[in-house]
């Protein structure tokens, strides 16, 4: 399935990567934004792009210094509070008022974070396996618990020379072991175009995002989680149902961690119903 020609905004004197399908002629409701999680981009969603824009115009977006930028790992910032200030910036200059936004894994939280700080922006928020820890509430869930940090161990494999080796470990931790050899040829590709940002991942700091502002939220919320995702991501989704009650719930069945992939006719069919006509 080919992928629309890429466009870019310039947001905060960055070139933002994007790529859409134009709403059709009976479009219903707001457009929706799609916010790819570590390791890769806007091309992430796109198995996904055509089924979820029979009804409104969708937008895959590529955070700052992710494919097609070759970053470094070095240069310029990294961290989810820009990509945060970046992602509203970037709806802000769509010009289209509020939007849907969905945000698979660490995007999840880049969603969440743009809603805290530009509520404005965002119409309805969609959580599928949010890389998430809440601080303030009864339910503490660290995000690396039991998950002997991957991250550094997959960058030390990269950084060795070991790039398929190093990627290995992280999605696998992600979604479940042997999950890497078994992805198909264009997702490896995506994550080798992407793998430098695990530099900025690993050196990151990971704000956990208070459970009073998070219950103040007025978008509807709809968490989404894959029935065979590995800790902590569904803990973390019942932390996050403990501080937003009205918060809707939606299982993926036959998917894990990367459910849009595994099952996507289910998850189409999630998204459509919780966005409806809105």
């Amino acid at each position: 399935m080919p992928v629309p020609v890429p466009q870019t905004i310039d947001v905060n004197g960055y070139p933002m990567a994007y790529v859409e399908t134009p709403a059709p002629a009976d479009a219903v409701g707001a457009p929706l934004v799609l916010v790819h999680g570590s390791l890769c981009d806007y091309r992430y969603f796109k198995p996904n792009m055509a089924p979820l824009g029979q009804r409104r115009r969708v937008i895959s977006v590529s955070l700052r210094h992710y494919f097609p930028e070759a970053w470094n790992g070095h240069d310029g910032e990294f961290s989810g509070e820009q990509h945060a200030e970046d992602l509203a910036a970037f709806i802000t200059a769509l010009d289209v008022g509020p939007v849907h936004v969905l945000g698979h894994s660490r995007g999840g939280y880049v969603a969440l974070r743009t809603a805290l700080l530009a509520p404005d922006t965002v119409r309805s928020l969609i959580l599928a396996d949010p890389g998430v820890e809440i601080s303030g509430g009864p339910i503490q869930i660290p995000l690396d618990s039991e998950r002997g940090n991957f991250r550094e161990k997959a960058l030390n494999a990269i950084e060795a020379g070991d790039i398929d080796g190093g990627l290995a470990i992280f999605i696998d931790t992600v979604s479940g072991p042997d999950t890497w050899r078994r992805m198909v040829p264009w997702f490896k590709q995506m994550v080798r175009d992407n793998a430098r940002t695990l530099i900025g991942q690993v050196a990151e700091p990971r704000t956990p995002l208070p459970i009073d502002a998070l219950g103040a939220l007025h978008a509807p919320v709809l968490l989404m989680g894959g029935a065979e995702s590995p800790a902590p991501y569904p803990d973390v989704l019942n932390a996050l149902a403990y501080a937003m009650p009205e918060a809707r719930r939606m299982v993926i069945q036959d998917a894990s961690h990367g459910m849009n992939l595994a099952n996507p006719i289910a998850f189409h069919l999630a998204v459509d119903a919780f966005l409806g006509n809105d």
